[in-house]
């Protein structure tokens, strides 16, 4: 199950890259620098192996039966490792943008729900004009982590989109996540409202943690990132802009198979896996094979502070 939206859901404004290419440069040379992948120290519980790991451990969310139909994907988004670096902790206050079926929402509602923290999910915009297809599946999200409060807790359900209010109460949220987003609000011309609205909801000190698809740094940058392709260097400047402090760089969630030059996109790549431009039927002739032994994309994996 993928827990993005498909091309089809993706808006289609589009908006200017408001880069220098100067400041562009100077945050590649950032990136390039010293890349601590090591996640902040936490204290687990012990497992027993004749149990499993302990109820309410992050651990125990990760491998909990009612993520069956998803855990497939762990060996590609590697889901403890991840949130282990961003520093995810059970009592945190945490604001998932754009949580599409809800792939991280499934660990991280019940973790914090047996935690004592709090979940807000920032789903697609709503009212007036929304987009059909992406109000049925903020429809299905939020029935579906409705309907068992004993395992996911009290998720506040707000929205993110071009002309949405705050998706936390201000300066409250200890760590906020965009995971694989960004194309998607660039191609919107939103990308700079979410960077500040996720400014906005963090307390000082708060987190943003960051997962995103990875253009090559000597590729040109789309400013629609049409192929859903990010350089680092944009997203750290981005960040930048809005007030954050870069923390740290990890390649967990790295893939050199990934030549980022597939036909469709990223989108190419499981889960996806079109084989035909989106709006077309499937092509039943496309090799996929070849696209199913790269596996999922190459992704950066970043952590950025709001100063105190």
């Amino acid at each position: 199950m993928s827990d993005r939206p498909p091309v089809s859901l993706v808006l289609t404004s589009r908006r200017r890259l408001l880069a220098a290419g100067g400041a562009l440069a100077s945050v590649v040379s950032l990136a390039a620098c010293g890349r601590p992948d090591a996640a902040p120290e936490t204290d687990a519980p012990t497992e027993d192996p004749a149990v499993g790991p302990p109820e309410g451990s992050l651990e125990w969310a990760i491998e909990g039966p009612w993520r069956a139909g998803d855990r497939a994907r762990d060996e590609w988004r590697h889901p403890l490792e991840t949130l282990r670096f961003f520093g995810l902790q059970p009592n945190m206050r945490v604001v998932e943008f754009w949580p599409g079926s809800g792939w991280y929402t499934e660990i991280l509602a019940p973790y914090l729900a047996r935690g004592g923290g709090k979940l807000y999910a920032a789903g697609f915009p709503v009212g007036p004009g929304s987009d059909p297809a992406q109000a049925a599946l903020n429809t299905a999200y939020q029935s579906r982590f409705s309907a068992d409060r004993r395992l996911y807790g009290e998720i506040e359900f707000t929205s993110f989109g071009p002309s949405s209010g705050p998706v936390a109460p201000a300066g409250t949220a200890d760590l906020v996540l965009f995971m694989r987003t960004i194309h998607a609000w660039m191609a919107a011309g939103i990308v700079e409202k979410a960077f500040a609205d996720a400014f906005a909801a963090l307390r000082p000190g708060g987190v943003l943690g960051v997962e995103q698809h990875r253009l090559s740094p000597d590729a040109d940058q789309d400013p629609a990132a049409a192929n859903g392709y990010v350089q680092e260097a944009f997203v750290q400047q981005v960040a930048a802009e809005a007030g954050f402090a870069f923390v740290a760089a990890s390649d967990v969630n790295a893939n050199e198979r990934d030549t980022k030059d597939h036909p469709f996109g990223v989108d190419t790549l499981p889960p996806i896996s079109l084989t035909a431009r989106p709006g077309e039927p499937p092509d039943p002739t496309f090799d996929r094979a070849r696209y199913l032994a790269i596996g999922e994309s190459d992704r950066m994996t970043l952590r950025f502070r709001k100063p105190e």
